[in-house]
């Protein structure tokens, strides 16, 4: 039968790696700042410039995931509904901007007639 000693030991290196494991990432992970310091200029200036469209994309989704949370379907249901919808809605306006194309097109080509005459 092992001894008491034996228990402490096991029990004090269980204790050092839960603990000490996610301690010491936690010392060497760098933050977001020390990592953008570390950019070049170059980068720091193009980072700088898509963080306000990277935030409006960011709020754009949660308001859409909240929106989409209010059904009583699945969310991936739901998101796939308005992928659906979206898109109908995109070839929708594509076609009415190519009717629109052609019916100037049209307009143009008796124009060009009318005065040919």
């Amino acid at each position: 039968m092992p001894s008491m000693g034996t228990y402490i030991k096991a029990i004090s290196g269980g204790a050092f790696l839960c603990i000490g494991g996610p301690a010491l990432v936690w010392y060497v992970t760098p933050t977001e700042e020390e990592i953008f310091k570390k950019y070049s200029p170059e980068l720091q200036k193009k980072a700088l410039a898509r963080r306000e469209q990277t935030q409006q994309d960011f709020d754009k989704f949660t308001t859409q995931l909240k929106e989409l949370s209010k059904s009583d379907k699945p969310i991936w249901i739901a998101q796939k509904e308005a992928d659906a919808k979206r898109s109908e809605a995109e070839l929708q306006a594509r076609r009415d901007e190519r009717d629109a194309y052609a019916a100037e097109s049209r307009r143009r080509q008796a124009e060009i007639r009318a005065s040919t005459q």
